[in-house]
């Protein structure tokens, strides 16, 4: 727009003065300027016409960690050259799609792909693909989008949990064996030849081959009791920065654990206390485990609701035989009473407890001027070790996450019906 105001009012002065002076120079600088306004103009102008342009995205949902590639193509199918074009998709993304400028020849194509890594959680946009040419004087510009545009859903880091069981807990109406069972589960208990009827997915190839016949596993299916999880975030509560917080490590917690349930064929509910209560019906399958990751996608730690009430709202939700999973990194105890109260009720407590004081550390540890006051860093300190010792006095046993520990480290569990080792704050093993 500037240079386009700047070459009006040199052609005025030109106009002006050639008029006036009747002097040959300016007449001739005044043709020179209309003929180099006017190629630009009608260069800029045919710049967008006869072109063909469109991408596609790898995916439209992944998990932190992924890669997400966009396929760009271009065409012209004119018989003049595109001189200069400048190709790229907008985005919300932490790390936006990069573009590219290039030229394009009569009837001439150009493909490419770009490639960027899904660093952070959450639901973003790419818009329709912007393109845009001008002159190489820079005077007139002309820009155009082509198609729509796509959501990006990035799902939390799924971390896996080998060693991690959940509580025990007491079902109704069930044999305390595994029983045959006709659907295909993670339990594969034996073979035997094939039978008419029976699907290919079941084949054991590689027994298959020893066995010169075809072999067909057979399945059991292992008594499991659902799992609900409440995931406390709470703004007064939480702690540290970036993925090192409670709030990114908390969502990575939840989702893991989810994810390690519904393969062991679980039903899992879902309660967050984030700017809202929301809560996600007990439920198995893939399709309850999309539900989970695009509500764990979009919370954050901004929450008002304290987890004593969450659990008092929650309790409807848990019958006999349900293990409720607690993750929090509150320094309060009082809603250990409440989740102590749901044990005499057949229902199976874990907690797992984000070290406060251990995050708020590893963030002052990146910021040079935040000393903290060793009397604050004490009393933290000493009102975590109250909760921890207020949880064991109902028996629940506690896992301890720190911003620097791994999941499957520290979310290993002694075994089936066992109560995990609990460290207090400051003790080592």
């Amino acid at each position: 727009m500037i240079r386009r105001l700047q070459l009006v009012l040199v052609g005025g002065v030109l106009v002006i003065g050639a008029f006036s002076t009747g002097l040959e120079l300016l007449f001739y600088l005044l043709y020179l300027g209309l003929l180099v306004g006017g190629g630009a103009y009608v260069v800029t102008r045919l710049g967008l016409t006869d072109l063909e342009a469109g991408y596609a995205l790898s995916r439209t949902h992944g998990h932190v960690g992924d890669q997400l590639r966009a396929t760009y193509t271009v065409r012209n199918v004119g018989r003049l050259p595109k001189l200069w074009l400048e190709v790229h998709s907008p985005s919300t993304l932490p790390v936006t799609l990069p573009g590219r400028a290039l030229s394009l020849g009569p009837r001439g194509r150009r493909s490419w792909m770009v490639s960027v890594s899904l660093q952070r959680r959450g639901h973003y946009r790419v818009d329709a693909l912007a393109i845009r040419t001008g002159d190489p004087f820079g005077f007139f510009e002309a820009a155009a989008t082509v198609g729509r545009g796509a959501t990006v859903v990035v799902y939390p880091r799924v971390d896996p949990l080998p060693r991690w069981r959940a509580p025990a807990a007491t079902l109704e109406g069930t044999r305390g064996h595994r029983e045959r069972t006709q659907q295909t589960t993670a339990l594969v208990t034996t073979v035997r030849p094939y039978r008419p009827g029976d699907a290919y997915n079941r084949i054991a190839w590689k027994t298959t081959a020893r066995h010169g016949e075809i072999q067909v596993k057979e399945f059991e299916l292992e008594q499991t009791a659902d799992i609900w999880v409440f995931l406390d975030l709470e703004r007064a509560l939480q702690a540290g920065r970036g993925e090192r917080s409670t709030v990114e490590v908390g969502v990575r917690v939840a989702a893991s654990i989810a994810f390690k349930a519904l393969a062991e064929n679980r039903a899992v509910g879902l309660t967050v206390s984030a700017h809202r209560v929301a809560t996600l019906p007990a439920d198995r399958g893939p399709r309850q485990y999309q539900r989970i990751m695009e509500l764990l996608a979009a919370v954050e730690g901004d929450g008002a609701t304290p987890l004593a009430e969450v659990l008092l709202l929650g309790a409807s939700h848990l019958r006999r035989g349900v293990a409720a999973i607690v993750v929090t990194p509150s320094l309060d105890t009082t809603w250990v009473r409440p989740l102590g109260a749901l044990r005499p009720r057949g229902v199976a407590c874990q907690v797992i407890r984000l070290d406060t004081p251990a995050f708020e550390a590893d963030a002052r540890a990146s910021d040079a001027d935040g000393e903290p006051g060793e009397g604050a860093a004490a009393e933290r300190q000493r009102a975590a070790r109250l909760v921890v010792h207020a949880l064991s006095e109902f028996d629940i046993p506690v896992l301890t996450v720190r911003p620097e520990s791994r999941l499957s480290e520290a979310l290993a569990t002694a075994g089936p019906g066992r109560r995990p080792r609990t460290l207090l704050p400051g003790v080592t093993r």
